[in-house]
């Protein structure tokens, strides 16, 4: 019984429409609109960062050759290492500093 009862206010026109109209529900969007937009601007700086990284152009190079020993893929990984760590400790430090600000 309760349930018909809410599904038929949900489904009034009227109730909507007034719903809609009232302060909450006008800030509650508010925010969601806020939300979701600062979510966006925040994946698209990391797509950015990422598309930029170092790191990912180093891969893409060093998956594109043909190793010739075992020591040359040593060699390789520890490049992608030591560059993936620098562009960690300046994403640290590009954070600390947008934290202090």
């Amino acid at each position: 019984m309760l349930s018909r009862m809410l599904f038929s206010l949900i489904n009034n026109l009227r109730v909507i429409e007034k719903l809609s109209e009232s302060r909450p529900i006008r800030r509650a969007a508010q925010i969601t609109a806020y939300a979701i937009t600062k979510a966006q601007i925040a994946g698209r700086d990391a797509s950015e960062k990422v598309l930029r990284s170092q790191t990912l152009r180093q891969v893409r190079d060093e998956a594109g050759k043909i190793p010739g020993d075992l020591g040359e893929v040593g060699n390789r990984l520890k490049r992608v290492k030591e560059t993936f760590v620098s562009e960690v400790k300046q994403g640290l430090r590009d954070g600390s500093r947008q934290i202090k600000k």
